[in-house]
Protein backbone atom coordinates (compact mmCIF):
# COMPACT_ATOMS: atom_id res chain seq x y z
CA UNK A 1 0.00 0.00 0.00
CA UNK A 2 2.25 2.33 0.77
CA UNK A 3 4.78 2.13 -2.42
CA UNK A 4 0.90 2.45 -4.10
CA UNK A 5 0.97 5.51 -2.18
CA UNK A 6 4.23 6.79 -3.21
CA UNK A 7 3.68 6.01 -7.06
CA UNK A 8 0.63 7.86 -7.09
CA UNK A 9 1.82 11.12 -5.10
CA UNK A 10 4.72 11.16 -7.56
CA UNK A 11 2.19 11.13 -10.31
CA UNK A 12 0.29 13.76 -8.82
CA UNK A 13 3.30 15.76 -8.29
CA UNK A 14 4.91 15.60 -11.76
CA UNK A 15 1.72 16.24 -13.61
CA UNK A 16 0.74 19.20 -10.76
CA UNK A 17 4.03 20.74 -11.56
CA UNK A 18 3.76 21.06 -15.50
CA UNK A 19 -0.04 23.06 -14.78
CA UNK A 20 2.04 25.13 -11.72
CA UNK A 21 4.95 25.97 -14.18
CA UNK A 22 2.56 26.98 -17.11
CA UNK A 23 0.47 29.55 -14.44
CA UNK A 24 4.04 31.11 -13.22
CA UNK A 25 5.02 31.62 -16.58
CA UNK A 26 1.92 33.38 -17.26
CA UNK A 27 1.65 35.33 -14.15
CA UNK A 28 5.73 35.91 -14.10
CA UNK A 29 6.36 36.65 -17.57
CA UNK A 30 3.54 36.60 -20.48
CA UNK A 31 1.09 38.80 -18.37
CA UNK A 32 4.15 41.55 -18.95
CA UNK A 33 4.47 40.76 -22.80
CA UNK A 34 1.20 40.86 -23.57
CA UNK A 35 0.73 44.29 -22.05
CA UNK A 36 3.45 45.54 -24.54
CA UNK A 37 1.54 44.32 -27.81
CA UNK A 38 -1.09 45.77 -29.68
CA UNK A 39 -4.43 43.69 -30.04
CA UNK A 40 -3.98 41.99 -33.21
CA UNK A 41 -1.03 40.86 -31.84
CA UNK A 42 -2.47 40.06 -28.53
CA UNK A 43 -5.41 37.57 -29.35
CA UNK A 44 -2.90 35.58 -32.44
CA UNK A 45 -0.44 35.11 -29.55
CA UNK A 46 -2.79 34.52 -26.73
CA UNK A 47 -5.35 32.68 -28.90
CA UNK A 48 -3.38 30.74 -30.72
CA UNK A 49 -1.73 29.86 -27.73
CA UNK A 50 -4.87 28.77 -26.03
CA UNK A 51 -5.66 26.92 -29.56
CA UNK A 52 -2.85 24.38 -28.49
CA UNK A 53 -2.56 24.60 -24.43
CA UNK A 54 -6.31 23.80 -24.86
CA UNK A 55 -5.80 20.59 -26.39
CA UNK A 56 -2.93 19.42 -25.27
CA UNK A 57 -2.66 20.53 -21.30
CA UNK A 58 -6.49 18.97 -20.38
CA UNK A 59 -4.53 15.07 -20.24
CA UNK A 60 -1.71 16.51 -17.85
CA UNK A 61 -4.91 18.28 -15.68
CA UNK A 62 -6.57 15.45 -15.57
CA UNK A 63 -4.15 13.21 -14.53
CA UNK A 64 -2.64 15.58 -11.68
CA UNK A 65 -6.48 15.20 -10.42
CA UNK A 66 -7.08 11.81 -10.70
CA UNK A 67 -3.65 10.70 -8.53
CA UNK A 68 -4.33 13.16 -6.44
CA UNK A 69 -7.67 11.59 -5.16
CA UNK A 70 -5.98 8.65 -5.58
CA UNK A 71 -3.49 9.53 -3.21
CA UNK A 72 -6.42 10.27 -1.16
CA UNK A 73 -8.32 7.08 -1.51
CA UNK A 74 -5.06 4.91 -0.88
CA UNK A 75 -3.96 7.09 2.28
CA UNK A 76 -7.04 6.65 3.73
CA UNK A 77 -7.05 2.96 2.81
CA UNK A 78 -3.57 2.89 4.91
CA UNK A 79 -4.74 4.32 7.72
CA UNK A 80 -2.32 7.77 7.25
CA UNK A 81 -4.61 10.46 9.15
CA UNK A 82 -2.04 13.02 7.96
CA UNK A 83 -1.20 12.09 4.52
CA UNK A 84 -5.24 11.62 3.99
CA UNK A 85 -5.63 15.00 4.98
CA UNK A 86 -3.11 16.87 2.73
CA UNK A 87 -3.66 15.19 -0.09
CA UNK A 88 -7.29 15.76 0.53
CA UNK A 89 -6.63 19.27 0.84
CA UNK A 90 -4.49 19.52 -2.44
CA UNK A 91 -7.33 17.87 -3.97
CA UNK A 92 -9.63 20.74 -3.25
CA UNK A 93 -7.27 23.36 -3.86
CA UNK A 94 -6.93 21.04 -7.89
CA UNK A 95 -10.99 21.30 -7.34
CA UNK A 96 -10.81 25.09 -6.91
CA UNK A 97 -8.51 25.49 -9.65
CA UNK A 98 -10.57 24.14 -12.20
CA UNK A 99 -13.74 25.86 -11.26
CA UNK A 100 -11.89 28.90 -11.51
CA UNK A 101 -10.71 27.46 -15.03
CA UNK A 102 -13.94 26.44 -16.31
CA UNK A 103 -16.21 29.50 -14.90
CA UNK A 104 -13.85 32.34 -16.21
CA UNK A 105 -10.37 31.22 -18.31
CA UNK A 106 -11.93 28.49 -21.09
CA UNK A 107 -14.90 30.85 -22.21
CA UNK A 108 -12.17 33.53 -22.06
CA UNK A 109 -9.37 30.92 -24.23
CA UNK A 110 -12.48 29.87 -26.58
CA UNK A 111 -13.20 33.24 -27.41
CA UNK A 112 -9.40 34.69 -27.70
CA UNK A 113 -8.88 31.16 -29.97
CA UNK A 114 -11.56 31.91 -32.23
CA UNK A 115 -11.01 34.99 -32.83
CA UNK A 116 -7.24 33.88 -34.00
CA UNK A 117 -7.96 31.23 -36.35
CA UNK A 118 -10.67 33.82 -37.85
CA UNK A 119 -8.21 36.49 -38.01
CA UNK A 120 -10.72 38.99 -35.90
CA UNK A 121 -9.93 41.34 -33.48
CA UNK A 122 -13.14 41.51 -30.58
CA UNK A 123 -13.63 44.94 -29.86
CA UNK A 124 -13.01 43.68 -25.90
CA UNK A 125 -10.26 41.69 -26.64
CA UNK A 126 -7.83 43.55 -24.02
CA UNK A 127 -10.48 43.31 -21.17
CA UNK A 128 -10.72 39.84 -21.81
CA UNK A 129 -7.18 39.15 -21.57
CA UNK A 130 -7.00 41.07 -18.53
CA UNK A 131 -10.04 39.38 -17.17
CA UNK A 132 -8.01 36.28 -17.30
CA UNK A 133 -4.97 37.45 -15.75
CA UNK A 134 -6.71 38.44 -13.01
CA UNK A 135 -6.97 34.85 -12.07
CA UNK A 136 -3.76 33.07 -12.76
CA UNK A 137 -2.04 34.35 -9.53
CA UNK A 138 -4.58 32.62 -8.16
CA UNK A 139 -4.37 29.82 -10.17
CA UNK A 140 -0.62 29.61 -9.49
CA UNK A 141 -1.00 29.80 -5.85
CA UNK A 142 -3.68 26.91 -5.91
CA UNK A 143 -0.88 24.80 -8.10
CA UNK A 144 1.67 25.59 -5.87
CA UNK A 145 0.01 24.67 -2.81
CA UNK A 146 -1.25 21.56 -4.01
CA UNK A 147 2.67 20.45 -4.88
CA UNK A 148 3.16 21.68 -1.40
CA UNK A 149 0.66 19.77 0.28
CA UNK A 150 1.67 16.42 -1.88
CA UNK A 151 5.05 16.63 -0.74
CA UNK A 152 4.46 16.89 2.67
CA UNK A 153 1.71 14.13 2.16
CA UNK A 154 4.70 11.87 1.26
CA UNK A 155 7.11 12.30 4.03
CA UNK A 156 3.77 12.10 6.28
CA UNK A 157 2.54 8.88 4.93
Amino acid sequence: MSLAIVITAIGAITAIAVIFGTDVLAAVVLRAVYAEVDAPTLVQVVGRGHYYGDRRLPVVGIAGVALTAATVALSALAGSTAATVLAAVALAALLLWLLLFARIAKPINATLTAAALAGTVPADARTLQDRWESIIPLRAALQGLALVLLCVALVAR
